[in-house]
């Protein structure tokens, strides 16, 4: 969460917006849905829906360089259609007195934006485009909505007489299930390096992601039935969503998804469902979100409320601002927020400004100082002067002596045991910080260990720092030290720092 209570997601790296508009631009169902536009110059003549007759279908799955007699062809000529005029490229005229709705179908105003219009216009449309797209993937089929019990024949259906409260459908339930697989693809591109750089995301692994209780180690065979539904029906959505750019697809395996579909998938003694093994994963079905994708996810979770950050986002920003939010980021994105940051400022008012912005002694200081570290480590020896005249500074002296020192600079004073101490505890504090609380990592655990090692008597030192965070620092530590006496010593230390606080 935020400050201000919003939920938040991590930061992620878009192309610029130029870029962006290329990528929606050649998107296949946006592309379609601009020529289709550009047909209707002389004007189309439409249904009472502004839907294509489907006479026309043919010549429009033609016009597209598809094959106009096949009817997965015509599906989609339908489809670009639908968006052109859902987005406003073209516009539908009724036709005076005709009585039945129909009427003609010619260009609309948008179609100009498309080249004339700026970067922002291009996405602003392609965005129109993709709320519709997700409607139209958020309902099944009519066949899946009937069962297959056979008892109706779609075909003799007269749609406007469906009640749909009869049928197993919930379609908030269905839309919401897309919007969580699409924000667990978000999270995914911004966590982990190998999806960012464009690996493919197992649709198992996805759906998984969405069922399996956290902490479950042996899901059960009901919990793994409900990963195998929702990898059958995410296929289908994701089937319908990679024309129109957001996703890259590799469907599941036809065989397979008559397999899974409703029944899990089965081991090879028929013992019962499971999850795919890494030779077979492929089989189920990959995605990823394009950057497009990403952008298209970023806009509407903006939209629903949720803080998005993107890298660049602090570039302007005052020095406060970035190294309070520095600890959200991952270590590449962060990088690359301060070089942004950096490139705006020269290197010594860069300095004098991260290390005003460090001091203070709330529960964010200590993230703002090891953020403040990172963001030094950038800044060339011009800064030098701004480090030295921190020296005597109880919060900042500490991390100066260790810039200083780093780049082998002369004349550093020793630091004194109280200041050694007070950067230790500053430091875990940060560490903890960062964790939001937990403190089970191992790297955490070495850290530890390791001062503890090194300094002989440490906890009966340690609780004597001058720091807001001591007591919460040594208890911490006595959860993860794997000693028992030292575990002992930490908790008796707290207790002693908390008593005297």
């Amino acid at each position: 969460m935020t400050g201000d209570d919003r939920p938040a997601a991590p930061p992620v790296r878009l192309p610029a917006e130029a870029e962006l508009a290329r990528e929606a631009l050649a998107a296949p169902l946006l592309s379609h849905a601009t020529r289709l536009a550009r047909w209707a110059q002389e004007g189309v003549r439409v249904g009472a829906g502004g839907e294509l007759p489907d006479g026309r279908l043919a010549e429009a799955a033609a016009l597209l360089g598809l094959d106009g007699e096949d009817e997965e062809a015509q599906e989609h000529a339908a489809r670009a259609w639908d968006l052109a005029v859902d987005t406003g490229l073209l516009e539908v005229r009724e036709d005076d007195g005709a009585g039945d709705g129909a009427g003609t179908a010619v260009p609309g105003e948008e179609l100009a934006l498309l080249t004339r219009g700026s970067p922002a216009d291009v996405l602003d449309l392609w965005l129109d485009g993709l709320e519709a797209v997700l409607a139209e993937a958020a309902v099944p089929g009519l066949e899946d909505l009937l069962g297959e019990d056979g008892r109706l024949d779609p075909a003799s259906l007269d749609p406007g007489a469906l009640d749909l409260d009869a049928l197993d459908w919930d379609p908030e339930e269905e839309a919401d299930l897309l919007d969580g697989a699409l924000a667990n693809l978000y999270l995914l591109t911004a966590t982990d390096p190998a999806v960012e750089a464009g690996a493919m995301v197992p649709l198992p692994v996805l759906a998984a992601s969405m069922v399996v209780p956290e902490g479950m180690e042996h899901p059960t065979d009901d919990v793994l039935e409900e990963v195998s539904e929702v990898m059958v029906r995410l296929d289908e959505q994701f089937r319908l969503l990679e024309p129109a750019g957001i996703v890259v697809h590799h469907p599941m395996d036809d065989a397979l998804a008559e397999e899974a579909d409703g029944a899990g998938a089965e081991d090879g003694d028929g013992d019962g469902p499971r999850l795919p093994d890494e030779e077979e994963v492929a089989r189920y079905g990959m995605v990823r979100l394009t950057p497009l994708g990403l952008y298209g996810v970023r806009r509407r979770m903006l939209e629903a409320g949720v803080h998005a950050p993107a890298v660049g986002d602090l570039a302007g920003e005052d020095a406060r601002t970035l190294l309070d939010a520095l600890p959200g980021h991952g270590e590449e994105a962060a990088r690359t927020e301060i070089e942004l940051w950096l490139a705006r400022r020269a290197p010594l008012e860069a300095a004098r400004e991260l290390l005003a912005a460090a001091r203070g002694d709330d529960r964010r200081a200590p993230g703002r100082r090891l953020a403040c570290q990172q963001a030094l480590s950038l800044v060339g020896a011009e800064a030098e002067p701004a480090l030295r005249e921190v020296l005597d500074d109880g919060h900042l002296g500490g991390l100066a002596r260790v810039w200083l020192s780093e780049r082998g600079l002369a004349d550093v004073p020793a630091p004194s045991e109280e200041m050694v101490f007070w950067l230790t505890v500053d430091t875990l504090a940060a560490q903890l910080s960062v964790r939001q609380g937990g403190d089970g990592s191992q790297e955490l655990r070495e850290l530890v260990r390791g001062l503890v090692d090194q300094h002989s008597g440490f906890f009966d030192k340690a609780w004597r720092v001058d720091h807001p965070a001591t007591g919460e620092v040594l208890e911490a530590m006595s959860r993860v030290h794997p000693d028992r006496r030292a575990a002992k010593d930490a908790r008796k230390a707290a207790y002693r720092a908390r008593s005297r606080g």
